[in-house]
């Protein structure tokens, strides 16, 4: 077998469908996780997105379980936080066929043990790339066997007894699932619930044709902005592919910054549990440690990405995580990241009260931004020695290497990673205003691209 190093990635399975992934590939991959869980479970949920390629592939990775003597529970059509409720909920490892929000030719495979844990290089694709590399053995034993379970209603009705919403005010909100799972959940979800809800591409469609479903580019929350503002809407919800992240945009049609929805969740879920421990990843806004202390909690801060905040959360038994990425993580719903909860606890915060969605996240938003700003590079290891020896030694600054450089001066910072996948260095900065955060942002962009 050949090496698969290009599609097995940090935290999933990632390949364009026909050149690096296909059903014989995949069923291998399915065979490798039931050896990896075996000793822990006899059964493993599977589910996949609306992507043409996801139930071909689904079926391969089932094949590939069950050929192992393990038995499957296919829930079918789902979202990725679905799948995460259904691990929880029945006990079982998961597998998620999507690709999220990349382009329609690829698919993937978000793999979890039971409890939605979640499976990296470090805590099993490592081990499942090199049993399909050397060969998967073969199993003597009975093949196990397939059942269906429709779990969508369960789903729903669980996320909707976290989040009180019985008691708001109507409210007016714009959808768009950008033709991902967003059009598969949403409706049973709000089912019933005082909202009146304009869809906007809800129908699945794996080709995108509307827009990419990656709402962390603002080219493609364009139309939803125009939407509400066209219908005076109260909130707008974009969703990417497999709907677990959620972007939100107030009734001016503006982006709320997701370390603003953090900070307002943080604020909700520490009212239940005062005193509560928050995690946070390093290029969140600094308004969000701030603001959970001012609640009492505890803000902790970590690395960029799932695994890492999930596991701060299994160790602190943190009630809620939160990234700039719009991933955010719910202790009671095992520890996961959903999106669809995170917009229930948003729209459950404004229709408590009389004011409008731009008036409730003012008070979380204290801080200018620049957004991640990518620069293609040669050397990423150079230039951020360059950058480090520049700043390391200055007056005022913090340096610290967590996850990249981070640079605080404490009134402002910047953090500066480099890409795990591509030749780029990722840069963040914050500041008082939005001039003081466009000139730190050109002093440091100076070193990266010197």
């Amino acid at each position: 077998m050949s090496d698969l190093s290009a599609i097995v990635k940090a935290y999933d399975i990632r390949g364009v469908v026909g050149d690096q992934l296909d059903a014989g590939l995949v069923r291998d991959f399915g065979a490798a996780f039931a050896l990896l869980i075996k000793p822990d479970s006899p059964s493993v949920v599977i589910g996949h997105d609306m992507r043409d390629s996801s139930p071909e592939l689904a079926s391969a990775f089932a094949d590939g379980v069950t050929s192992q003597g393990l038995d499957v529970v296919s829930i079918g059509l789902a979202s990725t936080d679905e799948l995460y409720f259904a691990s929880g909920k029945l006990g079982m490892p998961g597998a998620m066929f999507t690709a999220s929000h990349n382009p329609a030719e690829y698919n993937g495979i978000k793999l979890c043990r039971s409890g939605a844990a979640p499976v990296g290089q470090d805590t099993g694709l490592a081990e499942i790339r090199d049993t399909v590399e050397h060969g998967v053995p073969e199993f003597a034993g009975q093949a196990g066997e397939i059942t269906e379970r429709d779990v969508l209603s369960e789903y729903a009705e669980y996320l909707r007894s976290l989040v009180d919403l019985t008691g708001i005010r109507p409210l007016k909100v714009v959808v768009d699932a950008g033709n991902g799972m967003g059009g598969h959940t949403v409706p049973t979800v709000f089912d019933g619930l005082p909202i009146e809800v304009t869809a906007m591409y809800f129908e699945l469609d794996g080709t995108f044709p509307n827009h990419e479903a990656n709402p962390l580019d603002p080219k493609n929350l364009v139309d939803l902005q125009a939407k509400v503002r066209e219908t005076g809407a109260d909130v707008g919800l974009a969703f990417d592919g497999d709907a677990d992240r959620c972007f939100v945009i107030d009734e001016n049609g503006d982006p709320v910054s997701p370390s603003a929805v953090t900070a307002l969740v943080a604020t909700r879920e520490l009212a239940k549990e005062p005193g509560g421990v928050v995690i946070h990843n390093l290029i969140t806004s600094k308004a969000v440690p701030e603001i959970v202390a001012e609640q009492g909690g505890t803000a902790i801060r970590t690395r960029v990405g799932h695994s890492f905040i999930k596991a701060e959360m299994a160790r602190t038994g943190a009630v809620f995580g939160g990234e700039h990425s719009a991933h955010y993580y719910f202790r009671d719903f095992w520890r996961a990241d959903t999106g669809m909860l995170a917009a229930l606890h948003v729209l459950a915060a404004l229709g408590e009260q009389p004011g409008t969605l731009s008036e409730l996240t003012a008070r979380f938003s204290r801080y200018a931004a620049s957004g991640e700003i990518n620069s293609t590079v040669e050397d990423q290891a150079g230039r951020l020695a360059a950058v480090k020896k520049t700043y390391e030694g200055r007056s005022g600054a913090s340096v610290d290497e967590l996850d990249g450089l981070t640079v605080d001066f404490g009134d402002r910072w910047f953090n500066l990673r480099a890409s795990n996948t591509e030749p780029l260095l990722r840069l963040n900065v914050e500041a008082p205003d939005e001039e003081a955060v466009a000139a730190l942002t050109d002093e440091v962009l100076a070193i990266v691209r010197a």
